[in-house]
C-alpha cells in the first residue's frame, strides 16, 4: 500500500524558504562591515575633518591590518579613495551608502525608543538591527514614528 505524505497546512509552512532565509543573512553579514566602515568615516570626516587609519581601527575596535585589509576591499568595490599616509575619503557611492546606514541606523533607534527601550540599549541594539532590517520593515518603522 503505497504511503501517502501529509503537507503541514499553510499556516505551519514558514512564509519564507529557510534556505534564502539564510541567504539573506549571509549577504547581510557581508555587507555589514562595508556599512559600519563608511558609516565611521563619514562620522570622523565630520567631527575631525578627516579620517585615518589609526582613528578606524580605535572607533571600530580593530587592527589597523583589519582596517587596511578592508579599505582594499573597500577601495575596490568604489566606496572609498585612499593613499599611504593620507586621509580616507569617501566616493560618491560610499557617501550615499554611508548616509543610507546612518538614516536606517536613526529610524530603528528610534523606532526601538518610540517603543521604551532605553537609549544607551536602543543605540547598541540598533547597530545590529539596522544592517539585518529589510526595508519593508524600516518602512514600517517610519509609518508607525509619523503616526506618533
Amino acid at each position: 500500500m503505497p504511503r501517502l505524505t501529509r503537507q503541514p497546512p499553510a499556516a505551519a509552512r514558514p512564509a519564507v524558504p529557510p534556505a534564502d532565509t539564510f541567504r539573506r543573512s549571509r549577504r547581510d553579514r557581508a555587507a555589514e562591515t562595508a556599512q559600519d566602515y563608511v558609516e565611521a568615516i563619514a562620522d570622523l570626516t565630520a567631527s575631525q575633518g578627516e579620517a585615518r587609519v589609526v582613528d578606524l581601527a580605535r572607533r571600530l575596535g580593530v587592527t589597523h591590518v583589519t582596517v587596511n585589509r578592508t579599505l582594499a576591499r573597500l577601495k575596490k568595490n568604489g566606496f572609498v579613495n585612499t593613499k599611504p599616509y593620507r586621509a580616507i575619503f569617501l566616493t560618491e557611492a560610499g557617501h550615499t551608502l554611508a548616509e543610507e546606514c546612518k538614516r536606517r541606523h536613526e529610524t530603528v533607534v528610534a523606532f526601538l525608543r518610540s517603543l521604551g527601550v532605553p537609549e544607551a540599549a536602543a543605540e547598541m541594539d540598533a547597530e545590529g538591527i539596522e544592517h539585518h532590517v529589510s526595508s519593508e520593515t524600516l518602512a514600517v518603522f517610519e509609518r508607525r514614528l509619523r503616526k506618533g
